[in-house]
């Protein structure tokens, strides 16, 4: 009891600091990062000084720093020491001892005050002192909990006040639960298109921030005296899970009292500004890369030396640093002020290589000052409209959202000379769009004037019914995603206002479609009016299935899906009734953890509704949504499809395709690509086509005349439309429409091509030399939030690229073409021989950079994950074509390699630099080479966490090339077997392509003859055995008897897994029996053959005399020449070969034979090398209209292994029909062994995609598929296979097959329109 009246007591009295004394303070700080295991390596910085304390009033303080020391940590902990950064502190030394001023009433720090000379990273190292400071105290209470203000922000706060009676003091222990703050200072990049998944981190997390103070403080004169303050703070992060291992940021403070002067604080003859609060302020860090450190001098001398570095070095291949260096360039020039970049540019806008490396690096900058130098050059001439379309789409998505940047992208859109260029507006209206809505993810009060200009645009445009301006307004209005929007766009809703009604369809769904931002934000808006839009019967049906989707994408409650489910049991429509309940049905197998509520709410909604639905074919509209989620690594992905029909068209309505990613806690919709046919849909409608009187044969007659009559069709709407989403932001769209195939008809026919060609036939042969390079800045990712000790912390992710490729190309044409190459008559081209050779070297170089740890301007300390990606892949090739003599060659011819074509690493650090040092940098690998060595004699080590190293080579024979990949990789898993510590370490693979040993080859050589020098072109004799001579006799019976041996062996191998096969068998029967493929007798009408006077024959017919007819003509052609090549020519030949120096003959070589009076064609495709036997055969020939039989064999010969195809049309009972069967004499041991063992997985296969199945003795070396059209959307499937039979009868299908009773196509095109195609063709 006395002990809680003493901490009750004593919890009246705060902190306090007597005007006329001087509190000595010892103060260390540490940050360190890394993982938390004890000999791996960590990087980090430490702080000692003295802190003095002095009063100047009562609620007045000042605080200086004496002899503070500035340390920096890149080793093996505990074991390695801090370095001292004397460098550093020498520089900071003056800094950091300015004494501040400082409020502090009642243990609660106020407003903070510093000369201009103290600098914000100085600054905030002093409020990491003052945040020890900050302690609310309650008067009646010794367990509380509150809303804390300190540096990160205001947070929860939880205080336990205790008393220790033997040493005299009072404990105070405060802890911070970092993650749930009202207030949390962060600063994103990257992130503000991504969505926080709160469900996917309910159970587990990727980040985890605490921090806790621990406080012993003793009575004094004044009240109560701080002794000693320890603050141990921490954030774990794994991009996983932080259950299977997390890389950790751990911050240590100690504040310890030492003694009491006399002499007080005296601030320095200089103004004291307010420097804001206890609260950290962001510095330079944000436009500070945290994967290099430069020291910056002359800004843009520094630019322009990257520049020359990255010209420079990548012309033939690209630089191992060149996306480093690309990096370097882009931090530079975000530092450089406008007129530097304007005389940077002034300077090379003139030279191609260094424009093109600028105009690839400055829209990556993302600062205001980029996208005002687009703005003015554009206007002043300087950009091409594809130049600047380019860096203004990659500038508008990477500039920082703030009201200078908001208002200047306004100013762009409303300019008039971008208004004269309806593709350039539109990509700067989208993007305003988007930047507001970036900026409102910042600030989430963000006002609604931003969206004035928007607003004002559609307004006009509504009254002016300007629908190309009113469908531009509303995906603005969309990217923008504001709630204050939500009243413009109801206004266009159809249904919900008068108006709308008037509006093309078009409009009204891209109204719908505006609502899906809106919806993420603010849900409970946006479901009445979509769930009104739903079940209004009279709205037309894609209206009404638009609005299902963005429905369900504001993840409607159990109560809302329930009531749309029940109101779709009375709906008239199909289609809307079929796209709601695919939708709702595809909902309940949604695994991802945002979508779980959804998903168990489509679970009890799906039983509302009616089961026939399920029964819809494919040709009703429909919704998919397929995903996968992995809880333990915190991944997944989601794909969504919409499919809306219509009862009254042939193409679908509208088709969008949707795909969403899952990473640590959060999600974003990656990519999303829709098409709309509506204006050619309105089209075909208002066409005669039309008319439901009429046979479908009619209407699919005038369908296609009023495609060819496009001319005919209106020119105010678009027939088509298309749109892509990046990230849920609309980037781009298109409307094709009369006047855009009107404009691309004289484009594609007109002379332009002509010219096009003409000079790229004459650059061909003067010889063309090109060096291209494109870098491109591919990620850019970062999160950074304020430590304890007022030192910033990063977590951030970089990856860039450069690919650079280098191509010669010389072409010789003999005889020359002529100068008007138009007037080049079919004869003359016939006569031309064209010789080419060309050489390319593409090369790509990628680097990416996970960084944990602090970035500042000052210094940099953090754990790395850095992976590279190095690739070249060099190439020369000669191609020739003699059109006269029918010859065409291509030869690969030999190129200098480099040592190695592929090289990937990836490899995780611990880096420490400081400015002043920057060269001097100490990089130490996380994991050291011989603790896993060390760990080995203490532990047992799984074999998959110890060290690898293999090298695996693979020679090509006959080319004699050989391929090597090296592999190496050292991880920590020894130390826990989880994902994260096997991607700790180092990793790296290398691929080098070399010479093998044996004969040089000299090319490699593809050749194709046609015509009737086939022949000749043939480098070895093609022959095949005749089996009635004696020699051919002789052959078969040695092969017969190696066949045997083999066959013996086999049999002798299989005989030991017999009997578990006879188990497997007999449970998978007996399990099948109880299903619902039951094995009783199966009706099936025969399959008869087509007459050639009647369609069906009689029902006598049968399919062995089918089959046998069929098999005996077959031979029966073939018995007339085994062997084409010795009646006919060859029709064309294929020489594939190796040139090597010792003139072997190495390579493949085909001749294709072609038996026109039997209608036969037949392939040979044999060895060249000598005494190389080995052929393939492939005889088909065409029986009648309705049979086709093919023979396809291999080995000695073509003796060794053959397989019989037969097709053939017919009917199946009074259904049309089509059957085919694949028989086989011998095929290869492989063949047959996987085919037993996927014949195991049939049954269950056939189960789950709804077949009959019948266990009977079929033949055994027979596949036999037939398909009928009950119907022209249906179709029965009956196959037979050793052993059993599967069989499915009415299938629906997607569309209709075109396919009459008699076998004959119910499709016909009409005359006319053949002759306008013709006659089209000619004009042009």
């Amino acid at each position: 009891m006395r002990a809680v009246v003493l901490a009750l007591t004593v919890a009246l009295v705060v902190p306090e600091f007597a005007l006329d004394k001087t509190y000595v303070y010892k103060y260390e700080a540490l940050l360190l990062g890394g993982l938390p295991h004890e000999g791996l390596a960590r990087a980090g910085i430490k702080v000692s000084s003295k802190v003095l304390l002095s009063a100047m009033t009562e609620h007045t303080f000042l605080m200086k720093l004496m002899d503070p020391l500035l340390h920096e940590y890149a080793g093996i902990w505990p074991k390695d020491p801090f370095v001292p950064a004397t460098k550093l502190t020498s520089a900071l030394a003056a800094q950091l001892q300015i004494p501040i001023k400082f409020e502090y009433a009642n243990g609660v720090v106020g407003k903070v005050f510093a000369p201009a000379g103290v600098s914000p990273t100085v600054m905030n190292l002093h409020r990491g002192i003052l945040n020890i400071l900050q302690l609310n105290l309650k008067k009646t209470q010794n367990i509380y909990e509150l809303q804390e203000a300190g540096v990160q922000g205001v947070c929860r706060t939880h205080y336990v006040i205790n008393e220790d009676p033997k040493a005299n003091h009072i404990i105070v222990t405060k802890s911070k639960d970092l993650s749930h703050c009202q207030e949390k200072i962060i600063k994103d990049i990257g992130l503000a298109y991504t969505e926080r998944c709160a469900e996917c981190t309910e159970r587990v997390k990727s980040l985890i921030e605490t921090a806790t103070y621990n406080y012993i403080m003793k009575p004094a004169a004044a009240g109560v005296l701080i002794a000693e303050a320890t603050v141990e703070e921490v954030h774990q992060f794994s991009p996983l899970n932080e259950i299977h291992g997390a890389a950790m940021m751990e911050a240590k403070q100690t504040l310890a009292f030492v003694e009491i002067e006399k002499t007080p604080v005296v601030p320095i003859k200089a103004d004291y500004l307010a420097r804001g609060s206890l609260q950290y302020e962001f510095a330079t860090e944000i436009l500070q890369t945290p994967i290099q450190l430069m020291k910056l001098s002359d800004a843009p001398a520094q630019i322009i030396e990257v520049l020359k570095h990255l010209v420079a070095n990548n012309v033939a291949m690209v630089h191992d640093d060149a996306p480093l260096k690309f990096v370097q360039l882009i931090q530079l020039l975000r530092v450089a002020t406008l007129e530097n970049i304007e005389a940077i540019w002034a300077q090379f806008k003139d030279k191609p290589v260094y424009r093109r490396w600028l105009l690839d690096a400055l829209p990556a900058v993302g600062t205001p000052v980029i996208v005002k130098l687009l703005k003015e050059k554009f206007l002043a001439g300087e950009f091409t409209i594809p130049e600047f379309i380019q860096a203004l789409v990659v500038a508008l998505q990477m500039v920082t959202a703030d009201l200078e940047t908001i208002q200047l992208t306004a100013s762009l859109a409303l300019h008039e000379k971008i208004a004269t260029i309806p593709a350039l507006r539109e990509v700067v209206m989208l993007g305003y769009g988007s930047m507001i809505a970036k900026h409102c993810v910042a600030v989430p009060t963000c006002p609604a004037e931003l969206l004035g200009p928007i607003h004002e645009i559609a307004a006009e445009a509504i009254s002016k019914n300007d629908i190309p301006e009113i469908t531009l307004a509303l995906k603005v209005l969309g990217n923008a995603g504001h709630p204050a929007s939500l009243k413009p766009i109801m206004k266009l809703l159809p249904g919900l206002r008068t108006a709308a009604t008037s509006l093309p369809l078009r409009i009204q769904v891209d109204a719908i479609l505006a609502l899906r931002n809106i919806a993420k934000k603010e849900p409970k808006l946006v479901q009445p009016v979509a769930l009104q839009l739903v079940l209004d019967r009279a709205l037309h049906p894609e209206v009404r299935m638009v609005a299902c989707i963005v429905l369900f994408e504001t993840k409607p409650s159990v109560a809302l899906i329930s009531s749309l489910a029940g109101a779709l049991k009375l709906e008239t429509n199909m289609h809307v009734a079929s796209f709601a309940y695919s939708h709702i049905k595809s909902l309940t197998r949604i695994t991802a953890p945002d979508m779980a509520a959804v998903a168990g709410a489509a679970n009890v909604a799906i039983k509302l509704m009616s089961r026939k639905l399920d029964r819809l074919s494919f040709r009703f509209s429909r919704a998919l949504q397929l995903d996968f989620y992995y809880t333990p690594l915190m991944v997944g992905a989601a794909g969504s499809a919409y499919m809306i029909n219509d009862a009254a068209t042939i193409l679908p309505r509208a088709v969008v395709a949707k795909a969403r990613a899952y990473l640590a806690g959060a999600a974003a919709d990656v990519l999303e690509i829709g098409v709309r046919t509506e204006g050619l849909q309105e089209a075909l409608l208002q066409s005669p086509a039309a008319d439901e009187s009429v046979d479908r044969i009619t209407k699919i007659k005038r369908t296609l005349r009023a495609l060819a009559n496009w001319k005919a069709l209106p020119t105010n709407q678009p027939l088509a439309s298309a749109y892509i989403k990046l990230f849920g932001q609309e980037v781009a769209f298109v409307n094709v429409d009369k006047t855009v195939i009107e404009e691309a008809i004289p484009i594609v026919t007109g002379p332009k091509p002509r010219e096009l060609l003409k000079a790229a036939l004459k650059a061909l042969q003067e010889g063309i030399a090109l060096q291209y390079a494109k870098p491109l800045l591919m990620a850019e990712v970062r999160r950074i939030l304020p430590t304890a000790i007022g030192v910033p912390m990063e977590l951030s992710l970089y990856t860039a690229a450069v690919a650079v490729a280098s191509v010669n190309v010389q072409a010789t044409i003999t005889p020359p073409l002529p100068e008007e190459i138009e007037t080049m008559t079919l004869e003359q081209l016939k006569k031309t021989d064209v010789q080419l050779q060309a050489e390319a070297r593409p090369s790509i170089a990628l680097q990416t950079f996970a960084v944990m740890g602090v970035n500042t301007a000052l210094i940099q300390a953090a754990v790395m994950a850095r992976g590279t990606i190095r690739t070249i892949t060099p190439g020369k090739v000669a191609a020739r074509a003699d059109i006269l003599k029918g010859n065409y060659k291509m030869e690969a011819l030999p190129v200098e390699v480099p040592e190695h074509i592929a090289d990937v690493s990836f490899e995780t650090l611990a880096v420490v630099r400081n400015i002043e040092e920057p060269t001097a940098e100490r990089i130490v690998p996380l994991t050291p080479a011989d603790y896993s060595v060390k760990f080995e004699q203490t532990h047992t080590m799984d074999l998959s966490a110890t060290p690898f190293h293999k090298t695996l080579c693979l020679a090509v024979p006959y080319i004699e090339i050989k391929g090597c990949i090296e592999v190496h990789s050292h991880n920590a898993a020894f130390i826990r077997d989880d994902p994260l510590f096997y991607i700790i370490g180092q990793h790296s693979a290398r691929a080098s392509v070399a010479r093998a040993e044996g004969p040089a080859v000299e090319r490699l050589e593809l050749e194709v003859q046609v015509g009737p020098r086939a022949a000749e072109r043939l480098l070895k004799q093609i022959s095949l055995i005749d089996e009635e001579t004696p020699e051919g006799k002789a052959f078969l019976l040695k092969l017969r008897e190696i066949l045997e041996t083999e066959d013996k062996n086999v049999r002798v191998s299989s005989e030991s897994s017999s009997s578990s096969s006879r188990i497997i068998s007999s449970s998978s029967s007996s399990s099948m029996s109880s299903s619902r493929m039951t094995e009783t007798a199966t009706v099936m009408e025969p399959f008869r053959k087509f007459h050639k006077d009647r369609y069906m024959a009689p029902h006598g017919a049968s399919k062995a005399v089918s089959s046998g007819s069929t098999a005996s003509s077959f031979e029966k052609i073939q018995k007339q020449a085994m062997f084409l090549g010795n009646a006919v020519p060859p029709v064309f030949a294929v020489i594939a070969r190796a040139v090597r120096v010792d003139h072997k003959l190495l390579g493949y070589q085909l001749a294709a034979y072609f038996d026109k009076q039997n209608a036969r064609v037949q392939l040979v495709v044999s060895s060249i090398a000598e005494n190389d036997n080995l052929k393939i055969c492939a005889d088909g020939a065409v029986l009648s209209k309705h049979k086709v039989t093919a023979r396809v064999a291999w080995g000695p010969e073509c003796q060794q292994y053959a397989v019989i195809a037969k097709a053939e049309a017919g009917v199946l009972g009074e259904f049309p029909a089509a059957r085919l069967e694949v028989e086989w004499e011998r095929l290869p041991i492989i063949v047959t062994t996987y085919a037993k063992k996927l014949s195991k997985h049939i049954p269950m296969a056939a189960f789950k995609a709804g077949f009959r199945l019948e266990r009977v003795s079929n033949a055994d070396k027979e596949i036999e598929l037939t398909a009928a059209l009950p119907s022209q959307r249906s179709l029965n499937v009956i196959a037979r296979i050793p052993e059993m039979t599967l069989s499915r009868m009415d299938i629906p299908l997607p569309i209709a097959v075109p396919i009459n009773p008699d076998g004959t196509l119910s499709i016909q095109i009409d005359e006319d329109i053949l002759s306008w195609i013709q006659k089209h063709i000619k004009e042009e």
